[in-house]
């Protein structure tokens, strides 16, 4: 049965961030970067709703949904 998630809390993200690189401070060319942490939320979002990529939230705490499907091979 699918779940509810909102996106992580700053202690939960606390957690994870030492796990992730440092943000790139700028790419030269092509699309800007997603924040790690609205990747990870996206990321959570998909295993624990069981929702389709498409139907990714959007708004502030989200990356889109190329962002996010980019990491998963």
């Amino acid at each position: 049965m699918a779940g509810r998630f909102e996106g992580l809390t700053d202690l939960e993200w606390k957690l994870f961030e030492d796990i992730f690189p440092e943000e790139p401070s700028k790419r030269g060319k092509g699309m800007p970067h997603a924040p790690y942490r609205y990747v990870l939320n996206s990321l959570l979002y998909i295993l624990i709703t069981g929702c389709r990529w498409c139907d990714l939230p959007h708004g502030g705490t989200w990356a889109s949904k190329s962002s996010s499907r980019r990491i998963v091979p």
